[in-house]
């Protein structure tokens, strides 16, 4: 699949793979795990097209960005809090829009509690926060250590994880015939697999939000959106509602017929809450 991050550029001495699409109003796109700027490919077309300028990256250790070797560079959901100030610096962006999936909420949550002058407008889409994160099937396959994880034999990890995203959407032929095998290259191989587990399971650590979730009412001084798939089994309809109560005045939008991978299962409907939100101000 093309990318949408084509441009390079160093943060903090490790290379930063991004992408500038539109001119407009300044919106930032921030991924999750176990996926990269990919899973946003059929809602930049609907931004770029009503007038905004899409800004968006590879995590640090994702995708097409640099994978450390040294695994004393951080990567975690602090750490790329880090990055994305570096980008902003970068772009020339004083502040903007922001949408974010997964774990990029958690990286929206520390920045809009740390500096919310520079978030415009807050769209968090099926997010970890408070301790929803590791999942119980995650800290399990923790628990056999990162080692054997990394050195279990190809095929069998990509059997494993090629079932774990699919577990992540409704609409699991959909998926199977769009981005799963490009999502299944970026973790698996001999770079991926490690740094899928070095870079990214390793830091599942709920600290990143716990540390912020007293600061979270906060939020109620910026506008807030929440959407979540009534059918993500990562991330359950508990947290959504939770987090909605958390920050009073936020909008909660529950989709059916979608999974933890909204984005894959239904663009379309998101890109237009996206956009009905944006529009209102």
């Amino acid at each position: 699949m093309e990318p949408l991050v084509t441009n390079h550029v160093l943060i903090n001495n490790t290379r930063i793979a991004h992408g500038v699409h539109g001119q407009g109003e300044p919106v930032i796109l921030l991924h999750g795990t176990p996926s990269s700027s990919l899973i946003w490919r059929n809602v930049l077309p609907q931004l770029t097209s009503n007038g905004y300028r899409v800004h968006l990256f590879d995590f640090l250790g994702y995708g097409l960005s640099e994978r450390p070797w040294d695994p004393a560079i951080d990567t975690s959901i602090s750490g790329q809090v880090t990055i994305l100030e570096g980008l902003l610096k970068h772009w020339g962006l004083e502040s903007a829009h922001f949408v974010a999936h997964d774990i990029g909420g958690g990286v929206a949550q520390r920045l809009a509690v740390s500096s919310p002058q520079r978030v415009r407008s807050l769209t968090l889409i099926d997010v970890v926060s408070f301790d929803s994160y590791p999942s119980k099937r995650t800290r399990e396959q923790m628990e056999r250590g990162l080692e054997t994880l990394i050195k279990s034999p190809d095929e069998e990890h990509r059997a494993h994880f090629k079932e774990w995203l699919l577990s992540a959407v409704h609409d699991k032929e959909k998926l199977t015939g769009s981005s799963l095998e490009t999502y299944l290259d970026y973790i698996s191989g001999p770079v991926g697999q490690p740094s899928l587990f070095q870079h990214q399971v390793r830091h599942y650590d709920h600290k990143h939000t716990m540390e912020i979730a007293e600061k979270l009412p906060e939020l109620a001084k910026l506008p807030v959106q929440l959407i979540w798939g009534a059918q993500d089994t990562w991330q359950l309809t508990d947290w959504a509602h939770k987090l909605h109560e958390t920050i009073p005045g936020s909008d909660l939008t529950i989709l059916e017929d979608c999974g933890h991978f909204s984005l894959e299962d239904q663009p379309e409907k998101i890109s237009q809450l996206i956009l009905a939100f944006l529009k209102r101000g």
